[in-house]
């Protein structure tokens, strides 16, 4: 993990942010993963669009831990998705709590697996 002079140092580089907001229930908590890995792919994708078309440093921070695999190997060396793994924002010192809900996004501790998750991941735009 990168110390949090370098997490801010990562974020000087960037001007802007794009917050996506996705609401989920799930019936159990393990339905979470295939619905992660299925928007972590499309999140991606879509970070690709946004380089194509000049964002040269967008960068996506995913709404959670990397779930590209079914079976993580455990290191960044390891990793088989090298190019298509990202983190999640809290790995590089993000407060997704106050961040969100200073963009008047809804967020909560889940009391229970009934309740409706808010998820959030961010794009980073330069």
């Amino acid at each position: 993990m990168p110390s949090v002079e370098e997490c801010r140092a990562f974020f000087s580089e960037y001007e802007d942010a794009v917050i996506f907001h996705f609401a989920k229930t799930v019936d159990r908590p393990e339905d979470r993963v295939p619905w992660s890995r299925q928007l972590e792919k499309e999140l991606v994708g879509l970070e690709r669009e946004v380089f194509w078309v000049g964002y040269h440093k967008a960068f996506m921070l995913f709404m959670d831990e990397c779930r590209l695999c079914s079976q993580c190997k455990g290191s960044r060396e390891d990793c088989v998705n090298k190019d298509d793994s990202r983190p999640g924002p809290e790995s590089l010192a993000v407060d997704v709590f106050s961040t969100v809900r200073s963009a008047g996004y809804p967020i909560e501790v889940l009391r229970d697996n009934n309740q409706e998750m808010h998820r959030y991941a961010f794009l980073m735009v330069n």
